[in-house]
């Protein structure tokens, strides 16, 4: 894969907290790429650190070691940058998390028109018309009006997509997707994402869910301790593990 296609790289990417006096390793020289038209399933238990890589390469976790790089533009270790020499990461990644986080007191239409209008400067009416357009593409234009507490949680899921999708970002990060969904749900999500791929982005998703990632992903990276311990095609990691790890996952154990 050529370098001018790559959109996500992660190098060396190292993070250590200190916790009731003593010093932890989150991340230990975690690295990854990612090309466009490319999705990667980041799998492992709870507490590997998957949610956490998550957080750092959208800009919301400080890191003590490595670099990330999305579509060309850089963070280095050291506190999180201000808002303000933020603005052109922003364009480059989407995050979608797990409880979807969509503002309480906007609509549906007004939480994706939120960031076009506010953190580029767009106008209005085009932001209008490119919320409904994606709100149309992701089947939850019927709900333009409604508020997050009246649309169910598959619903609030595609709008929070929608609203990750807003400025057009080449990277969409997604922290377990599946977690409050029914199989149904799930297959029409695997869809989804798989067109996004198709239309060139890249994605980047935690998950547990095995036969999810096996639907979805075309790589696979486990993490155990903060590491990953096992990456390749999904079909290779999930299909014929080699790391204890992948097998503890894949048989719903802990090592």
């Amino acid at each position: 894969m050529s370098e001018a296609t790559m959109i996500l790289h992660i190098d060396a990417l190292r993070l250590t907290r200190r916790q009731r006096g003593e010093t932890r390793e989150v991340l230990r020289g975690i690295s990854l790429a990612l090309p466009a038209g490319r999705i990667c399933a980041l799998m492992g238990v709870s507490g590997a650190g998957k949610s956490t890589v998550l957080r750092s390469v959208v800009a919301l976790e400080p890191f003590d070691g490595g670099t990330i790089r999305v579509d060309g533009v850089s963070l280095s270790a050291g506190p999180v940058p201000k808002e303000s020499a933020l603005r052109q990461f922003r364009r480059k990644v989407g995050m979608v998390f797990q409880q979807h986080a969509l503002f309480p007191h906007l609509t549906v239409h007004e939480n994706v028109t939120l960031a076009p209008v506010h953190a580029t400067g767009a106008v209005p009416q085009q932001a209008s018309r490119m919320a409904d357009a994606l709100l149309e593409s992701l089947g939850v234009m019927h709900r333009r009006d409604a508020y997050p507490s009246q649309i169910s949680g598959g619903e609030a899921q595609r709008v929070a997509i929608a609203r990750a999708l807003a400025l057009d970002p080449p990277l969409l990060l997604m922290d377990e997707p599946t977690a409050a969904l029914d199989p149904a749900r799930r297959g029409a999500l695997a869809e989804t994402l798989r067109a996004l791929a198709m239309a060139g982005r890249a994605l980047l998703i935690t998950t547990h869910d095995v036969d999810f990632a096996k639907a979805v992903a075309d790589e696979v990276a486990v993490m155990a301790a903060g590491e990953i311990v096992e990456l390749g095609a999904a079909h290779d990691v999930l299909e014929r593990p080699q790391h204890a790890a992948t097998r503890a996952l894949l048989s719903h154990e802990r090592v």
